[in-house]
């Protein structure tokens, strides 16, 4: 993964083309994740003039629709990195975190829903050794009806979960993982190494 350097900074390194150590070390953790067949990852344009340097890691969860792939959930992995801190984030580093998904129309009524969702992210930091803090984020529900000559189911019902929180150690790697955790169960994936009955039917699924 290339690093980029978003803004001046004094902190920054002044030779061009330089990267602290710090942030090079990050980058090599989120490198070594190799997700789940199931989910793509591609590097993306990291935000502008959030920190000095970040990266940004696309996700995409497609599943068989009779002969073609259907993208069931996407999201963004932002890392942002301050070589001097940043008193928001109590840290240097910071985890951003993006994922859109599909779900099944009776979970809008469910009022537990959201705290549910949330703890997906919870639980998947905490089983995946990411020690972080000052954690935060929304969980929104939207039910659309589409009316007309529109290609696209009438009714549907999509979950976004949007969050933050402050890495505590360079292992990133486990961060990305346990975003992917996330976004795999927002897309109804089975856990890895289950196989789902029926691959390619389902009620659940659809980019930091």
């Amino acid at each position: 993964m290339a690093p980029q350097r978003t803004r001046p900074d004094d902190d920054a390194p002044s030779e061009p083309g330089t990267v602290p150590a710090a942030f090079t070390d990050v980058l090599r953790a989120l490198s070594s994740v190799r997700p789940r067949p199931d989910v793509v990852l591609e590097q993306i344009p990291a935000p502008q003039r959030l920190a000095p340097y970040a990266a940004a890691i696309g996700a995409t969860v497609s599943q068989p629709d009779g002969d073609e792939l259907l993208d069931v959930a996407s999201g963004r992995f932002i890392v942002l990195y301050d070589p001097a801190g940043h008193e928001a984030w109590d840290g240097t580093v910071r985890c951003v975190a993006y994922v859109s998904a599909v779900t099944d129309s009776d979970m809008v009524d469910d009022s537990m829903f959201s705290e549910v969702a949330w703890s997906w992210l919870t639980e998947a930091l905490a089983d995946s050794g990411a020690a972080s803090h000052a954690l935060g984020g929304t969980v929104t529900r939207t039910a659309s009806t589409r009316f007309g000559d529109i290609a696209a189911p009438e009714h549907s019902v999509e979950v976004e979960i949007r969050a933050s929180w402050t890495a505590e150690d360079g292992a990133l790697d486990r961060h990305l993982r346990a975003y992917l955790e996330v976004l795999g169960t927002a897309a109804g994936l089975p856990p890895e190494g289950v196989h789902q009955l029926g691959a390619g039917q389902r009620s659940a699924g659809a980019g930091l």
